[in-house]
């Protein structure tokens, strides 16, 4: 009896690890079959379908819950990674599952990307996604006067330049105000000199490269920022939080790190999915941050 139920626990422990290994290479469309199926649909319910430009990449996605809010509710706007070339938003439904039932409309927003575009065009429509989300989310049970806005990776990028950079939201009539907080996952905010192929294909024909990076363009009048990576990411290093954390420090503007061992690159997204869900204290800190930026200061 004691070598079935040994057997049994090293096929679950081994089905655990492929599968957190097909996430890793396969990426967002396995991590959200996996958490559709192990968590349901958790109240989230799509209720847009829409694009903010005219080309295909342009596009938006809006969830809240199932019944429909007696007021408005916090919006968190989520952009995905994919090294400025790949990812798509239908791949990221879990997001919302993941937010929508802590009592937020959800709002899932793509980007044009190389070889099609390069910089500053995910900069441009991270803006415009934020202004359609601020004329429109009203319509969804959702507050347009507060909206976090949230990416992983190339995604925490866009969010992070988009609200210290503001030449891109002043396009939209927009301003810094009009975005209460951002969450970054794993984010790359200090990369120059471009020695990557992602970087020197979506960055190198900058006329100033270091006005590509998010760490030059900090104020004190930067939105509060809650900054998370994995101690062990290898693609995009600790590093880059650390260096924006520093500066965003010394102007006196309100930042919150985290920095988790034995994660990689990938493991902060995961951790926003189920059956991950949880089991750290990430997702719980993102929720709370999302629901008042300026509660909290730096760890």
């Amino acid at each position: 009896m004691v070598w079935i139920v040994g057997t049994i626990i090293a096929v679950v422990v081994l089905a655990g690890i492929g599968l957190q290994v097909a996430i890793n290479r396969n990426g967002p469309a396995v991590l959200n079959t996996v958490d559709r199926l192990t968590g349901g649909a958790r109240d989230a319910l799509a209720v847009e379908a829409t694009r903010f430009g005219l080309e295909p990449a342009q596009k938006i996605y809006v969830y809240r819950p199932e019944k429909s809010p007696a007021s408005q509710l916090p919006v968190l706007l989520f952009v995905h990674g994919g090294s400025w070339r790949d990812g798509n938003p239908d791949d990221y439904d879990f997001i919302a599952r993941s937010f929508v039932p802590e009592g937020f409309v959800v709002v899932l927003a793509g980007y044009r990307m190389f070889p099609d575009v390069v910089f500053p065009a995910m900069l441009e429509d991270t803006a415009s996604a934020m202004a359609w989300t601020k004329a429109n989310i009203a319509e969804h049970g959702g507050n347009p006067d507060h909206i976090v806005v949230a990416g992983h990776s190339a995604g925490a990028y866009n969010v992070v330049m988009t609200a210290l950079d503001p030449q891109w939201l002043g396009a939209e009539g927009m301003a810094k105000d009009d975005i209460a907080g951002v969450i970054g996952l794993s984010g790359p905010y200090d990369f120059f000199p471009f020695d990557s192929e992602s970087t020197i294909n979506s960055f190198g024909p900058a006329a100033d490269p270091q006005a590509t990076q998010p760490v030059n363009f900090v104020t004190e009048q930067a939105p509060p920022m809650l900054l998370i990576h994995g101690e062990d990411d290898t693609v995009v290093y600790p590093r880059n939080s650390i260096e924006l954390a520093k500066r965003l420090d010394q102007a006196e503007s309100k930042v919150q790190t985290r920095y988790y061992p034995g994660m990689d690159h990938s493991a902060p997204l995961i951790q926003l999915a189920s059956p991950w869900r949880g089991r750290t204290d990430l997702h719980q800190m993102a929720v709370e941050f999302a629901l008042n930026p300026q509660s909290r200061d730096r760890d």
